[in-house]
């Protein structure tokens, strides 16, 4: 499916108020001139998804674990320490680091990572994955079109992970695996300042989302009474 049909098709879905998805990859280029961003770099995202792209590098993105899950820096020896026994997230620093290990986020092989709102790219070449913002109705709507053409136990996951891990980190290393997995995310309190109080995170990786598009008008999504009656208040 192109990427205009898809949006004509999304809207068809959600509703012509369903806010748009971004999609995320990298490049040897930006895309655009993002300034340095301190502390979380979902605070520089708003701009994204306003349509103005953002290009994120290791120079724009302030935080150490930021750089990590997008693949611009190894794990920085303080993050262990940090996660556990300042922020609380995990019970041990190995924990932590453990954690750390079993994502096997690759380091970025070009030094950009860009996140463009959909109606603002051209084609879905060179993109990792669509990162969509979602309200409960919105999550409703995602997850019953990712489970109608699979029936594997993890097509949706809810990992414990930062806001970037879940988003960038998982979906990087699942679209290189040519997976299925999509993601649920945003539940890290140190994220949660820079989105809405109701929205998630419903991330899915290139290597999905060309097979969901396909199926896409088949599904409930289109001529059933019971969304019909969700998407009325979306």
């Amino acid at each position: 499916m192109e990427l205009k049909e898809f949006i004509e098709n999304y809207r068809e879905a959600f509703g012509e108020n369903a806010q748009l998805p971004l999609l995320f990859g990298y490049s040897n280029t930006p895309v655009a001139d993002t300034a340095k961003i301190g502390g979380c770099f979902f605070k520089g995202l708003q701009a994204a998804r306003e349509g103005t792209p953002v290009s994120l590098s290791a120079e724009v993105i302030g935080c150490g674990g930021g750089k990590l899950y997008t693949g611009f820096s190894d794990m920085p020896e303080r993050v262990p320490n940090f996660v556990s026994l300042t922020e609380k997230y995990k019970r041990t620093p190995e924990m932590v680091a453990d954690y750390v290990k079993s994502l096997e986020m690759p380091r970025a092989e070009k030094p950009y990572l860009n996140f463009v709102r959909i109606d603002q790219a051209a084609s879905f070449d060179d993109f990792e994955g669509v990162m969509f913002y979602a309200t409960p109705d919105m999550l409703a709507g995602l997850c019953g079109w990712t489970y109608f053409d699979s029936n594997e136990p993890d097509a949706v996951v809810a990992q414990f992970g930062s806001g970037c891990s879940t988003v960038v980190s998982m979906t990087v290393v699942e679209n290189a695996r040519n997976g299925h997995r999509c993601f649920l995310g945003l539940f890290d309190p140190s994220v949660r300042p820079w989105v809405g109080k109701n929205e998630l995170s419903f991330t899915v990786p290139m290597s999905r989302f060309r097979v969901m598009t396909d199926t896409m008008r088949e599904c409930f999504l289109f001529g059933s009474h019971a969304w019909e009656r969700v998407k009325e208040r979306l």
